[in-house]
This record gives structure tokens, C-alpha cells and sequence, in this order.
């Protein structure tokens, strides 16, 4: 399991340093001009904190007093712990080029798990990305109506903009004014247009938020699937060019061909995409790395199925632990400020109560720089 991002709120309180009396043959005080005022800074860090008892179910009883917090190694105090609806945004990559596992269907079923498994009340959208990126469901707590747009408004594409669904998830989820935030992507983490650099940009980005963000990823599947044919041979034909839901869309004929079986073993002579289909594993081996840190980094939780059937089982594991999360907040001992910019504070949650156990590590960016 990972860290958790903590959006840091910053209140400020304006009190005028001002107290005047008159006393008899004592001029009044004046009042103070404005650079007299005096300026509190009230600041308080949050985060999402997950708590099971021994037996691994949900702690229903948790209080601030049950909790150790350091950051940076300091020790710090609990101001408050709330237990409120998660707010959880789906992100559905129906996308890629040179899938060979990823499929439009694997990850709408994936999907409607974790929809399933949450807990009522909770609320859910629903992005998706492949030539463009996407809101296809707005905040809702009825989830008749989430699997109705999953069944009826889910499409494929050719290509994958990961780079651009990340950043429009993370603008989606901070404008709305609520906490207990979270992000779930199921996704291979590739990008068809965007480079290593942008794509650890938009990552970083949510460092900087309250944001826990859960990944269910393709890469390990795609990885194994890739592997022979970047030697140049496979034991198993290569996927059809699209999935059979959109082939059936086509016109006589074209349907025909689009359904037609391919043959394996193969053997493929073709330099070209021998160094594709290698490009394309070396991007699946970088995109794993990233994704496992970025759920590590916020408190997520990382799923790396090695079969379809693993990552179906699986995906109400996200939702479980979502719905074991506390809202926490604390207040920094070194103002944040006072912190540099792009200053990273390393947050970690333990629980000080026996037969308790708390789970929270997160790595929060203060004054982040975006590039």
C-alpha cells in the first residue's frame, strides 16, 4: 500500500494589534496603521489514513489520540479524524496501439468492480482516454446509473493520452470542495505522444494535492505478452486491430476481415516493428516503475495482476480500502510558508494503540513548481 497526498490549507486570521483606553490627561492611543496589523497564520496539513483492526477488517473506533504522526521525522499531534464518504474518480484507459492485453471490455468489467464494491454513499465519476481524453460520468452516489454509462458510453481508440487524462483528472478532482479524495487508474501508464519528462510532470503534480491515487495496471500482463515477439517470434497470434464490440459496428465485409482469426505461431522478419514492439516493452518496464512510486507516494494502493482473471479479483480490493480511510489533519511545525519552493515533506501515520492497526505514508510537494 502507498502514500497518501495532503492538501495543505492554509487559513489566515487578520487580528488588529489594538487595544486603546483614555485615561484622564492621557491622549488616546491611535488606532494602528495597516503595517501594524498583526498577521496569525493558521495551517494545518491533511491526509487520508486507512485503519484495520488484527483481523484486517475496518477500525471503526479510531481517535486522533491513537495516532502518531511524523513528518520529516518530526513528531507531530492529531488535530482531528473524520470518518466521511470517499469521492472516487475512475480512469479507464481504452486506448494504445500496440496493446496486447488491454482491452476496451477487461477494463469496463474492472471498472464496474470497483463501482460495485464501494460502499453507499460514496460518489463516483468516470474518465476515460484514448484519442482524447474525457468526463464521461459526473459526480454521482448511484451506481445504476455509473454502470449505465459504463456499459453505454465507454469507446476505443487507437491511441492513448495518459499524460493528458492524468492532468485532467487531477483538475477535475480539485475543483471539487470535498476531502476523502481518490483517483483510480486502470491503465498501462504509456503515452502515445508525450515524453518521460511531461509525464513525471503530471505525477508530481499530484503530489501537491490531498489526492490518494490507486493503480490497477496492465503492465506486467503487457510485458509477458510482448516479450517473445520483440525476439521476433510468439506462440500466440498478436491482437485483432480493434475490439469485437466496435467490430461489429462495421458494414458487411469490412466486419468480416476486422473479425477474421489471425494464425500463431508467428514468426515476424519485420525490423521496423521489431523495434517497436521493443521500444514499446522498454516503455511498459518505465511506466510500471512510475505508477508503483506515484501510488506509493499517496498513500495508494498498487495491483499488478498477472492474468485478467487476477485483475477482475482484485479490483474490489481498491474499493475495500477506500472505504477503511479517515480523514486526518495535523498542524506542521515548520509553517508551510516558510518552505522552499517544490520543498518535499516525507509524511508518515502509525498507530501508537494496540490491536490497531494505521497505515499512511505520503510524500507532499509544498509551493510546487509547474512547469
Amino acid at each position: 500500500m502507498r502514500t497518501k497526498n495532503f492538501l495543505p490549507i492554509v487559513v489566515v486570521f487578520f487580528s488588529l494589534a489594538v487595544s486603546s483606553y483614555a485615561q484622564s490627561g492621557r491622549p488616546t492611543t491611535p488606532p494602528p496603521k495597516d503595517d501594524d496589523t498583526e498577521k496569525v497564520f493558521t495551517e494545518e496539513i491533511k491526509l487520508n489514513v486507512l485503519a484495520f483492526n488484527d483481523e484486517g477488517k475496518f477500525a471503526p473506533d479510531v481517535k486522533k489520540e491513537d495516532l502518531v504522526i511524523t513528518e520529516n521525522n518530526i513528531l507531530h499531534q492529531a488535530s482531528s479524524i473524520r470518518r466521511i464518504p470517499a469521492n472516487v474518480l475512475i480512469v479507464m484507459d481504452t486506448g494504445g496501439e500496440m496493446r496486447q492485453i488491454k482491452s476496451i471490455n477487461q477494463t469496463r468489467e474492472t471498472a464496474k468492480n470497483i463501482v460495485e464494491a464501494l460502499k453507499k454513499g460514496d460518489s463516483v465519476a468516470v474518465l476515460q482516454y484514448h484519442d482524447k481524453a474525457e468526463i464521461i460520468a459526473e459526480w454521482t452516489n448511484d451506481k445504476a446509473a455509473v454502470l449505465n454509462i459504463l456499459d453505454k458510453k465507454t469507446n476505443f481508440g487507437k491511441r492513448s493520452v495518459f499524460v493528458n487524462a492524468l492532468n485532467l483528472a487531477t483538475d477535475f478532482l480539485q475543483k471539487n470542495p470535498v476531502d476523502n479524495k481518490h483517483l483510480i487508474l486502470i491503465t498501462d501508464g504509456t503515452d502515445s505522444f508525450a515524453t518521460q519528462a511531461e509525464k513525471a510532470a503530471a505525477m508530481r503534480k499530484l503530489l501537491s494535492t490531498d489526492i490518494n491515487v490507486h493503480v490497477i495496471s496492465y503492465t506486467k500482463m503487457e510485458t509477458t505478452a510482448i516479450e517473445p515477439r520483440t525476439k521476433g517470434i510468439s506462440n500466440s497470434p498478436p491482437p485483432k486491430a480493434m475490439p469485437p464490440e466496435i467490430a461489429a459496428t462495421l458494414p458487411n465485409g469490412v466486419r468480416d476481415l476486422a473479425n477474421a482469426p489471425k494464425i500463431g505461431p508467428t514468426i515476424n522478419l519485420d525490423r521496423a516493428m521489431l523495434k517497436k514492439l521493443r521500444e514499446r516493452k522498454q516503455d511498459l518496464v518505465i511506466s510500471e516503475k512510475a505508477l508503483s512510486d506515484l501510488a506509493e507516494n499517496t498513500n495508494g494502493e498498487f495491483i499488478l495482476p498477472e492474468t485478467k482473471e487476477e485483475m477482475l479479483e482484485k479490483s474490489s480490493l481498491v474499493a475495500r480500502i477506500i472505504d477503511s480511510s479517515y480523514v486526518v489533519t495535523y498542524v506542521p511545525k515548520r509553517a508551510l510558508s516558510e518552505a522552499r519552493t517544490s520543498e518535499e515533506r516525507n509524511i508518515e501515520v502509525s498507530s501508537k494503540r494496540s490491536g490497531l492497526q494505521v497505515q499512511a505514508k505520503r510524500k507532499l510537494i509544498v509551493n510546487a513548481k509547474i512547469n
